[in-house]
């Protein structure tokens, strides 16, 4: 029993990606790195929802879009923070298949976040009545996505976490990788039609001067500045990730630590990045000038004010007897709604 127990310890004691003890210092500089990039990305995602929570930006359609960007990318940095590197088993199970939801919801806000761009600014449509499906294709398609692996029982130690074994690289790259980089050439792609038109309707708005023309093209050019950048962002971050995942397809018995590290410093960085986007936008960082911050903590925490909505059905109008509106020789316009005794109507003179 006590040799049973020994080995257990021994077991779950090792670097599972290195096949290594556990005191390897590559697998402790590994596991540190993938502690702090994902703590990096949860403090930048904390970051984007004190600043949407603090100037009320969630009223939008777009803005309800980036929040829900940010919630994901939130979750999908504590799954990178999660624990250290768990032997095959039910914890092992759940953290792969938080990872891949979430990554997979944070990549689809972005999707929609470009499409409902697309559909506003080239197809000129109104997109708000498209909010109940963008939240069904942002939390339903990776829900599908996570769970196939799950039910196949593909899902075991994959380096530094837990994610699709070596075991099946084709499930890896047609769950993730191949959807992942097909998305992002046809945002780019997306965003190069939007830059095209923008830059034409831009050029096209002449004539006499219209000050809500040129406020319209500065607000777009404006809209479309930081959002460009995100398929830039992704396609960086997921780089180092997809080549450390080729050479585990072709060396899966020969890890490489200098690939693995690189891989656990960009790919827990998806949150940070959103937040780098984020704070492209000048519009934000005018606002979060110090003067700013203190009005908004103010409106925030210190305005108590309510404001109801008026409803006429609560107003009683009453005829007085005192006047008589019946009197068609008075040329006087005044018009009296109600009367009390205590109310004098003063003369406005001939």
């Amino acid at each position: 029993m006590d040799k049973i127990n020994s080995n257990s310890t021994s077991n779950d004691s090792r670097c599972v990606f290195f096949n290594t003890d556990s005191e390897d210092y590559r697998c402790v500089v590994i596991l540190t790195v993938k502690r702090a990039t994902g703590t990096f990305s949860l403090v930048g995602c904390i970051f984007m929802l004190l600043v949407i929570w603090l100037l009320r930006r969630y009223h939008s359609l777009a803005q309800k879009m980036i929040l829900n960007l940010t919630v994901a990318a939130f979750f999908d940095s504590v799954a990178y923070v999660m624990g250290d590197s768990h032997p095959k088993g039910s914890l092992c199970d759940f953290q792969a298949c938080w990872l891949t939801y979430f990554d997979w919801s944070a990549l689809a806000w972005v999707c929609l976040i470009t499409v409902n761009l697309y559909l506003n600014l080239v197809k000129e449509i109104s997109t708000n009545r498209y909010e109940k499906l963008y939240h069904l294709m942002a939390w339903g398609v990776p829900l599908v996505m996570a769970s196939l692996p799950l039910l196949k029982g593909y899902y075991g130690p994959a380096g530094a976490w837990c994610w699709i074994t070596d075991d099946h690289v084709a499930w890896r790259f047609g769950i993730w990788y191949v959807p992942l980089f097909s998305l992002i050439f046809l945002m780019i792609c997306c965003y190069a039609r939007i830059i095209c038109v923008a830059n034409a309707r831009m050029q096209s708005w002449l004539g006499t001067f219209n000050p809500e023309r040129e406020r319209r093209k500065v607000s777009l050019a404006e809209e479309i500045k930081p959002l460009k950048w995100y398929p830039s962002v992704y396609l960086l971050v997921s780089t180092f990730p997809l080549i450390n995942r080729l050479h585990n397809a072709f060396y899966p018995l020969d890890p490489s630590f200098s690939l693995t590290l690189l891989h656990v410093l960009s790919a827990p960085l998806h949150g940070l990045a959103n937040a780098f986007v984020f704070s492209l936008d000048r519009d934000w960082w005018s606002l979060l000038s110090p003067t700013g911050m203190q009005l908004a903590l103010q409106s925030r925490l210190c305005d108590r004010t309510l404001i109801g909505e008026y409803h006429p059905g609560a107003v009683r109008y009453t005829q007085a007897d005192l006047v008589d509106l019946s009197d068609d020789d008075d040329d006087d316009d005044t018009n009296v709604l109600f009367y009390s005794p205590d109310m004098t109507l003063k003369d406005r003179g001939p």
